[in-house]
């Protein structure tokens, strides 16, 4: 009696305090209520001793480079602030030149794709705090020389360099031309899948430029329309390369900025239908380093190339069954041995070859992936990275020396731990977060991981949150079709087990992709919170193709994307409709883009399991996605006719039954408006009923002024009328 007596006040206890405890609104999701402090755009110095950061203050609407401490982490010095610029009323990001005397400011910033941006750049002398503008124009990607006389940059499809000391500006290319001919700056392909822009680097003299040149003359043309406020809508129009069609012809260029001539890469090996994804000087400043790609990406070749004696030597192969990753990660030590990662052994792991690319050694081994490569410390002999060694949902930083021995964990909190390290090594600067704590700023020892002093812990929003319903993420895995799949759940604040309650899903699923990790929330994660506190529960689980847990799991949908992945989904939900709490008669799911791809493909091919799910920007065919992202996992159509048709749902409309929801964007650049709009008529055609929503002019983002809150409102209102208790928010 006692025991009940006890049992009853706590629930009465918990029942109290879930009740008086606020509920999160749409409206605070998106007004900044919920934001952390961050550390913008952190640079370290050369000496090793002190770090900048790029600093906002709101009252006055300016910006400033900030100079802090690394012992201390006390202020030393403002850099340069736009205060005292009449120049620039703000600027949005900074770059030091190699030597640290002066630093290129970016403002009036445009967006064009993904990354690529136009905008108006200015060089700032530290010394002398002098201004200067680059360009009138705006341009791209501007680059210091490393030895700082110079900037070069691109504009109108060709490159440009202006001689800091004279003032004058020279161009170097001159066929440039928009849909037709690019040099040094990526085209959309490229900028979209392989994750950069600028495609020109100096070398260490400051005498050469390497740059790749885009032949887009070939590719066919994509077209949006642009419906803006004017009596007529526009068109942009832009070259968009989809699965077996015709790439852009990329060739590899030096320009001497002593002769003035520009000459062309020839290798002794033939390459028909090929990429260029990653160029890099080594520590010699007549060696290049460039990496060139099969169209099947399962062939990447390592060259070094001397423009001097036009030598150009093969030193490393990576191949592969399926695809090769490209990634960012190769370095030069000083005596031009490199570091390069790779997934050979089935998992991504550190490796390190001889200049002539005779392999040294594999630094490190295990059946757990690398995760991030910081860098390595020559004085030391000692490399830095990250890995999921300790549970792919998390993140640890090591170090261990380059014989691979010594390996230490630098990093002892579960979670999500990642580093910017000091030029010398000496420190680092250790961003931390789990699903319960939003991210905590430490400098640490690089030596033992030693904490050495609290910069930022966002205890403030702690603090705010522990006033509303915040339920606990709660991690788990589920067997699903022979594998343990990760899988967090959110459930209401105030859950009772003795209720039964709709079930959302949540999911992106793409080859190598992760949601289901412990680090800290997003806005889409506050959404699924308030839908927690609505009365839904909210479920994710990382299916067969997904990352951080070997190659053979992550490329087990090479050639049938979406496949084995929808299994995966539309299984655990029927394992997680077995739960007593769970109502298995409403039972969704939602995702973006590729999650958007799989909703739809779940509801139609699931269809004895979920009532309804929302897509939104969501592929339907990836015939009409780009070459190099389809074709590396499911090589051309041509090719692969069956892998993908198969499983594109507007070739089966008819096993629609549930309740839908699609949304798109216009101005979607990246997956076009097309694939809702095949979605569509096929829905239509097989006479289904379904709810759909176009944004005008947004791109794949789906954002800008109240575009958000409108899109999650919608959202919301759907999922109350389909599978909740039909309330509204």
């Amino acid at each position: 009696m006692k025991s009940l007596f006890l049992c009853l006040v706590t629930c009465m206890f918990l029942f109290t305090a879930t009740a008086q405890k606020k509920s999160i609104s749409l409206e605070q999701i998106w007004n900044g209520s919920f934001r952390t402090q961050g550390m913008t755009a952190l640079h370290s110095m050369n000496n090793g001793q002190q770090y900048s950061v790029l600093n906002f203050d709101r009252s006055s609407r300016s910006t400033s480079i900030d100079l802090y401490d690394y012992k201390t982490l006390s202020k030393v010095k403002t850099i340069a602030s736009s205060q005292t610029m009449t120049a620039i009323p703000y600027f949005t990001n900074y770059t030091f030149s190699e030597d640290e005397h002066q630093v290129i400011l970016e403002t009036d910033i445009e967006p064009i794709f993904r990354y690529s941006a136009l905008g108006h750049y200015y060089v700032y002398n530290i010394s002398s705090k002098s201004l200067d503008k680059i360009s009138d124009h705006k341009i791209q990607e501007p680059t210091f020389s490393p030895d700082g006389t110079k900037v070069a940059y691109g504009r109108n499809n060709n490159l440009f360099i202006k001689d800091l000391i004279s003032g004058t500006t020279k161009q170097i290319t001159f066929d440039g031309e928009k849909n037709k001919i690019i040099n040094g700056i990526t085209d959309w392909v490229y900028e979209e899948e392989f994750a950069f822009v600028r495609a020109f680097e100096w070398n260490a003299s400051s005498n050469k430029i390497a740059f790749i040149r885009f032949d887009e003359t070939e590719v066919p043309e994509f077209s949006m329309d642009v419906y803006g406020t004017e009596l007529y809508q526009t068109q942009e129009v832009f070259k968009y390369p989809k699965a077996g069609e015709k790439n852009a012809e990329v060739s590899l260029h030096f320009y001497d900025l002593s002769t003035d001539q520009i000459s062309t890469v020839a290798l002794s090996k033939e390459y028909n239908d090929f990429y260029i994804p990653r160029i890099k000087w080594t520590k010699d400043s007549n060696v290049l380093s460039a990496q060139y790609m099969n169209r099947h990406q399962n062939n990447l070749d390592l060259w070094l190339l001397n423009p001097v004696t036009g030598q150009a030597d093969l030193v490393l192969t990576d191949t592969d069954d399926a695809y090769v990753d490209v990634t960012d990660n190769l370095t030069f030590l000083k005596d031009n041995s490199f570091i390069w990662t790779s997934e050979k052994d089935g998992y991504n792991h550190i490796y390190h070859y001889s200049k002539e690319g005779k392999l040294k050694n594999q630094i490190t081994k295990g059946s757990w992936e690398v995760t991030a490569y910081y860098g390595y410390n020559e004085s030391a002999k000692t490399i830095f990275y990250q890995s999921v060694e300790n549970g792919s949902i998390n993140r640890d930083v090591y170090s261990i020396r380059l014989n691979g021995k010594n390996k230490k964990r630098l990093s002892l909190q579960e979670g999500t731990n990642d580093a910017e390290f000091s030029a010398d090594f000496t420190y680092f600067i250790k961003t931390y977060s789990s699903a319960a704590t939003p991210p905590k700023f430490t400098l640490n020892d690089s030596k033992s991981g030693r904490l050495v002093k609290n910069i930022k812990d966002n205890s403030a929003l702690l603090e705010i949150l522990d006033t509303f319903n915040y339920s606990t993420k709660e991690f788990s895995t589920i067997s699903v079709n022979g594998n343990d799949l990760n899988m967090w759940m959110l459930k209401p604040a105030n859950f009772d087990p003795s209720k039964t309650y709709p079930l959302l899903m949540f999911q992106y699923s793409g080859p190598g992709s992760q949601q289901v990790a412990n680090s800290w929330s997003s806005s889409r994660d506050y959404w699924h919170q308030f839908l927690a506190q609505q009365g839904y529960i909210v479920a994710c689980v990382d299916g067969r193709g997904t990352g951080f847990k070997g190659a053979d799991f992550k490329k087990v949908t090479y050639m049938n994307l979406v496949k084995y992945e929808t299994e995966d989904q539309i299984q655990a939900a029927k394992l997680l409709s077995d739960l007593p709490f769970i109502d298995k008669s409403r039972i969704g799911i939602w995702g973006w883009s590729y999650g958007g791809h799989m909703s739809t493909n779940c509801l139609l091919k699931g269809n004895d399991v979920f009532k309804m799910a929302i897509a939104v920007a969501p592929v339907t065919s990836w015939r009409f996605y780009d070459t190099i992202y389809t074709e590396r996992f499911m090589r051309t159509p041509q090719e692969n006719p069956s892998g993908y048709d198969d499983n594109s749902p507007f070739n089966y409309p008819e096993l629609l039954k549930g309740d839908y929801l699609l949304v798109h964007g216009s101005g979607d650049d990246n997956v076009h408006v097309q694939h809702t709009m095949r979605m569509v008529e096929a829905l239509i055609q097989a006479d289904k009923q379904f709810d759909w929503a176009i944004y005008p002019d947004k791109n794949h983002g789906i954002y800008g002024g109240n575009t958000t809150m409108h899109l999650y409102t919608k959202m919301t209102n759907f999922l109350h009328e389909k599978l909740g208790d039909k309330r509204t928010n």
